[in-house]
């Protein structure tokens, strides 16, 4: 009985990962698939007013590649661009306001909002400023959107057609971002896919479904319903603070669209795997609320879902325990065909997709390093700032 303990638990580990993977196949809002894009929309007869924010620290690095891009919009309606300079030390802002020199187009205003108050963060801190100066042109829609993010030419006018055709109060692209290194291969597609796993993109468009998020490299929101959600007020000391945008908007009643991009991409590089490991475990334990039971929780499920299949796979092949091996097998079959899509979404090789375990393991270790920097005292740093938890803000005040 000794000998069979430990086959057994293997094979119920192997069938609870078969089940899980086959209630994500079909269960979980069809995550895996990549056709959720922009929807056409119906062009306005009058082009409403839109305003452009982008928050920018030290920025001078991408700044070439996507301000101009933005600046050289094709959008029939007033449009500006407002640009703020969160205490670089790059020179940043002076680099803003020679690029529009040299390139006209839009018009642009960079501003300097000082160092962010407590209980703010840094971006945050950036967009409200931006917004404030945006708000004395009367826009009706603020597009917000990061300094690394190039937009195609008729980017805004698409997005003002989404909005103001299907009744959208926020509509978000998830920018298409780089993948030029080896680890930039294996880990940015992974990093899409969880994201749209935790937050299927079909169900956040859905009228009365709860799941809200967007994507903070593009965000087209209505003006007056960022009044009326308080934001960047109501989330200012959010680290993710593009999902808690979502759930701002959507608890005033608004409507919210995600999906992914065409003609939006991020220009930032993470050619490392150092790099990539620092944007992942800056807001990994932040997304689970700085618990941890939920961090528990996903590490063990993490293991369940991605790493059982192929220990199962081996175990059951080394050992001659062949329902292991088949149900392990399985598994991983559904796991990588979930994944297929997002992979060729990216242009990538088909053979990464069934490394999806590995960069699994590699996305559990940066979410532990998340929590152990946190209570280090480093967790959500970022750029020179480091950020503590929301309820730690108020036990301060």
């Amino acid at each position: 009985m000794g000998d069979t303990a430990p086959v057994d638990v293997v094979v119920w580990s192997a069938a609870g990962s078969l089940v899980a993977w086959l209630w994500l196949l079909l269960g979980q809002g069809f995550f895996w698939r990549t056709d959720v894009r922009l929807p056409p929309g119906r062009e306005p007869d009058s082009w409403p007013p839109v305003c452009v924010v982008v928050p920018a620290r030290d920025e001078a690095g991408v700044l070439p590649a996507s301000l101009p891009t933005l600046l050289a919009q094709d959008y029939p309606g007033r449009a500006e661009v407002f640009l703020v300079d969160d205490g670089s030390t790059d020179g940043t802002g002076a680099l803003a306001r020679e690029l529009a020199r040299e390139r006209g187009g839009l018009p642009l205003t960079v501003g300097t909002p000082g160092e962010p108050p407590a209980g703010w963060t840094g971006k945050l801190w950036a967009v409200r400023h931006g917004i404030a100066l945006a708000r004395e042109r009367e826009p009706a829609y603020l597009l917000l959107t990061d300094a690394d993010i190039a937009h195609a030419p008729d980017s805004l006018r698409r997005l003002v057609a989404a909005a103001s055709g299907g009744g959208f109060d926020v509509v978000s692209q998830m920018a298409r971002l780089r993948v030029a290194s080896r680890w930039e291969r294996l880990v940015v597609p992974a990093f899409v896919y969880f994201f749209a796993q935790l937050y299927p993109f079909r169900r956040i468009s859905r009228p009365g479904a709860r799941t809200a998020a967007a994507a903070g490299g593009c965000v087209l929101l209505r003006a007056d319903t960022a009044a009326r959600a308080r934001i960047p007020d109501a989330i200012r000391h959010a680290v993710i603070d593009d999902v808690a945008l979502a759930r701002a908007v959507k608890g005033v009643g608004g409507r919210v669209w995600l999906g992914l991009a065409d003609g939006v991409d991020s220009v930032r590089p993470y050619p490392r795997l150092g790099d990539l490991w620092r944007m992942v475990s800056r807001s990994a334990y932040a997304q689970l609320r700085h618990s941890p039971l939920l961090l528990t929780g996903t590490v063990a499920g993490l293991a369940l879902v991605y790493l059982v299949p192929p220990v199962a796979v081996a175990a059951g092949v080394l050992t001659g325990t062949w329902p292991a091996a088949a149900l392990g097998g399985a598994a991983w079959l559904v796991m990588t065909g979930t994944f297929l899509p997002m992979v060729r979404q990216y242009g990538q090789p088909w053979w990464l997709a069934p490394l999806l375990p590995f960069t699994a393991s590699l996305y559990l270790l940066m979410t532990v390093d998340s929590a152990v920097r946190h209570h280090r005292g480093r967790g959500a740093a970022w750029k020179g700032r480091t950020y503590a938890r929301p309820d730690a803000l108020a036990e301060e005040g």
